[in-house]
């Protein structure tokens, strides 16, 4: 169990690092999913060491997963949104044919 927990707080600064440090928008959502899996494994963590099996913590964890994966995908939309609205490049495709 130790293994998980010093899993969790390697994840954790591991995201930190990228969400304060990064400046891309990507990098920046990707650290954020990264933080959350860290909190997911340290909850799943806590659960398992714990006499009495308590089955909140684990449906923490799945909650928190829906909600990850629903607020990556707007954060996403939103990101794709920004750089068109910017004129930055959205894919490689979009690149190559503004530098011709």
């Amino acid at each position: 169990m130790i293994l998980y927990l010093l899993l969790a707080v390697a994840l954790l600064i591991i995201g930190l690092h990228g969400l304060f440090v990064c400046a891309q928008l990507m990098r920046k959502i990707l650290a954020l999913n990264v933080l959350t899996t860290a909190v997911f494994l340290l909850l799943v963590a806590l659960a398992h060491a714990a006499e009495v099996l308590d089955p909140v913590p684990h449906a923490m964890v799945l909650t928190g997963i829906v909600v990850t994966v629903s607020t990556t995908a707007v954060a996403l939309g939103l990101m794709v949104r920004l750089l068109e609205r910017r004129g930055g490049p959205v894919s490689g495709r979009d690149r190559e044919s503004r530098n011709p």
